[in-house]
């Protein structure tokens, strides 16, 4: 396979490179780290910024191809549009090029259900992702135009998206909103309130467990990994959680009487809410769907089934 070579147009090398060949960003993003992307002949980091006019090679490997992988996946509700599933912790959302199997998309693929195709080959029926670790609820679409719907639904932040998180300590407030500017430092987000962008996430405690609380967390906006970033100091941490670690130095890092523990695990996302006019074509009502408590946050505990409304 031979590298594609173009003038560069303004912005970040990563993305110029995706929207350029047509390919996801974080597969760029691999191959400018394996050195297969130059910049006037030299090697970049996947954040350099563009000018405009610079001469770009780029070699990004085509994956291949996707193979079903039949087990088992709970779906709430389907019809002919859509279908929302309960994704499991530690199962990635969709592949990529050095992860060809385990996905949710692999799970999708061996229903042998038609799903749309505008997310890209990878992508199939994905409208928005969980992180790995995080179980929960997806909405999927069956098709290219109850996609766009359902994309342009969560752009206008019309997708009711709620959360159980297990934390560490007890938490007093019965109520309140963490709002806290987040920004990407290397492969970590962290709160930066000088350079990083807005975001809220509302918390409501739902159970204290000692020196755990079990909190519903609602964000407001959609950062990366917000609901597990808390800079807020009666939450020290995620109980469970991989992408922090006990060594961060953040103004969000691990307090109080656990702090220091391994952290490993995330969030479940227990309920998702269309509440927009077209949830798909032809439709103008308003449905609800609530999963079970997830085993993973609360484990030998007795599941409690929540309302399922449609």
């Amino acid at each position: 396979m031979d590298p594609t070579s173009f003038t560069a147009d303004p912005g970040r090398l990563d993305t110029v490179v995706a929207r350029k060949l047509g390919v996801p960003r974080a597969d760029v993003q691999r191959a400018i780290a394996q050195g297969l992307v130059l910049v006037d002949g030299r090697r970049r980091q996947k954040s350099h910024r563009l000018a405009g006019g610079e001469s770009v090679q780029a070699l990004v490997p085509e994956p291949g191809e996707l193979t079903p992988e039949p087990g088992p996946l709970s779906i709430p509700y389907q019809d002919d549009h859509l279908l929302v599933v309960s994704k499991p912790p530690r199962m990635a959302t969709h592949p990529t090029v050095s992860r060809r199997a385990g996905t949710l998309v692999n799970r999708l693929l061996s229903l042998e259900i038609p799903l749309s195709r505008r997310g890209g080959g990878d992508r199939p029926g994905i409208v928005h992702r969980l992180d790995a670790g995080t179980s929960g609820l997806m909405v999927v679409a069956k098709d290219d135009a109850t996609h766009a719907a359902l994309a342009e639904m969560f752009r206008r932040h019309q997708v009711d998206r709620r959360y159980l998180a297990l934390v560490r300590g007890r938490v007093e407030q019965e109520r309140f909103l963490v709002d806290a500017a987040l920004e990407r430092r290397r492969a970590r987000i962290r709160v930066g309130a000088a350079t990083g962008k807005g975001a809220a996430t509302e918390v409501e405690v739902c159970e204290r467990l000692g020196e755990r609380t079990l909190v519903e967390a609602r964000p407001r906006t959609g950062r990366t990994h917000q609901i597990r970033v808390w800079p807020y100091p009666s939450i020290s941490a995620l109980l469970e959680d991989r992408l922090r670690s006990p060594g961060d130095r953040g103004e969000g890092r691990a307090r109080g009487p656990a702090a220091g523990r391994p952290i490993r695990g995330a969030p479940s996302g227990q309920s998702l809410a269309l509440t927009g006019a077209q949830s798909r074509p032809g439709a103008n009502r308003v449905f609800q769907i609530e999963a079970v408590l997830g085993a993973d946050l609360l484990p030998g505990r007795q599941q409690r089934v929540l309302d399922v409304r449609r």
